[in-house]
């Protein structure tokens, strides 16, 4: 079997984030295993939480694959040698107290800044350590090359970039799918078909921390790295004919909750690929990755919506005509980013409520405004200011900021 190139479904994939409604509904799970299609027995009624009887990986398989304590050491060593661009922060704990630590990639690391966010996790499963091993060399290749290499400059110098290697170690120790409680932790977040199961404390600490991670961060897309199958999997979970359902799943709930375009992939047919064949997989995987990442710059609209009396942020969002879909702008800069397909044309519509607070009552007003952009590959630097109806909007090609005028 062909390795995964992601090149190949890359463009479909971010035609799907463009276009996906925030209705519920499925979307397709592509399979290439040897016959092509699920068995009847791969299918799943309930939600899986507990992976009891699985397979326990050997230590013959897991050889020459960092341990907990050597990728933590790691990431700290990297953390060191790329301090310029780079920091490394902890979201929390796992069960058993490794701490789930996060380096950021950026060339202004640890500030907010008004530009998109995107996020890598890996080794949701313990038993599908591929992407843990993936995501450090992704980590080293944008360091060595920032500045030299052009897509690695673009993303370190637009992108705020948060990689998760490892978001099950204390699965990755036990060499199993689940974490130390032996729950599959991509069946335990609150899902929409469940509102019973939102309450936070019955999660576990490491969805607990993933959850808390993107309430104090606004991620525009992400993508958590899996392994044993060759799978694109987009929002939203699961198959189209029921055969394959997935509830409690984190991409979803990202895409749900707070907005954010996730994707799950599988990169390797193997779980455990030998050690050996790693570095081939990060070659074949690291374009396709870098360009995921950079899509959160190159294509769609991105822009500020901010009050021209003081430049504050405004509580508005942006919606595209015929896509049933709202992206917030961030309450600390009011900046907004949506991926959309390059070459396209859209129809981008701004929401804004302004409040007025008077003697007696509080009323608000909502202003909506249509602005027509055709999307370009590169972002250009070509500006206009054009004025509708009370809104000044600066314009740029593949890039837009709404003024309100008092």
């Amino acid at each position: 079997m062909e390795r995964f190139h992601l090149p190949f479904i890359l463009y479909a994939v971010v035609g799907l984030f463009s276009s996906a409604p925030a209705t519920i509904a499925r979307g397709v799970r592509l399979v290439s295993n040897a016959a092509g299609t699920l068995e009847e027995g791969d299918a799943i009624s309930s939600r899986h939480l507990f992976e009891n009887g699985q397979h326990l990986v050997g230590e013959a398989q897991s050889y020459g694959y960092m341990s907990n304590y050597e990728l933590e050491e790691a990431m700290k060593k990297f953390s060191k040698r790329c301090v310029h661009i780079s920091s490394v922060y902890s979201i929390g704990k796992s069960v058993n107290g490794f701490p789930l630590l996060v380096m950021e990639i950026s060339d202004k690391p640890g500030q907010e800044e008004a530009e998109p966010a995107f996020k890598f996790i890996g080794n949701v499963h313990g038993d599908e350590p591929v992407g843990r091993e993936l995501l450090m060399r992704l980590a080293n290749w944008l360091c060595s090359t920032y500045k030299k290499d052009p897509l690695a400059t673009l993303i370190v110098n637009n992108v705020h970039l948060h990689i998760l290697p490892s978001m099950n170690p204390d699965g990755f120790a036990m060499r199993r799918r689940g974490n130390a409680n032996n729950v599959d932790l991509n069946r335990d977040f609150p899902d929409q078909f469940y509102p019973m199961n939102d309450v936070m404390g019955l999660r576990q600490p490491e969805t607990k921390a993933i959850m808390r991670w993107m309430e104090e961060r606004h991620f525009t897309a992400s993508a958590s790295l899996h392994g044993g199958a060759l799978v694109a999997n987009y929002p939203w979970d699961g198959a189209l004919d029921g055969r394959y359902p997935i509830y409690g799943g984190m991409q979803d709930w990202n895409y749900i909750n707070r907005g954010c375009f996730e994707l799950t992939l599988e990169i390797s047919d193997e779980k455990w690929p030998k050690a050996v064949e790693l570095q081939t997989l990060f070659e074949h995987n690291r374009m396709s990755m870098l360009n995921l990442v950079a899509s959160v710059v190159k294509t769609g609209i991105h822009g500020r919506i901010f009050s021209s009396d003081n430049g504050g942020p405004l509580p508005a969002s942006v919606m595209i005509k015929g896509i049933d879909y709202v992206v917030n702008a961030s309450m600390t800069f009011g900046d907004y980013h949506r991926i959309l397909v390059p070459g396209e044309s859209y129809e981008a519509q701004s929401g804004i409520d302004l409040y007025f607070t008077y003697q007696v009552a509080k009323s608000s007003k909502k202003f909506y405004e249509s602005i027509f952009i055709t999307v370009q590959d590169e972002v250009s630097t070509s500006s206009s200011d054009v004025l509708w109806h009370g809104i000044l909007a600066t314009v740029k090609l593949g890039s837009t900021a709404l003024v309100l005028r008092e």
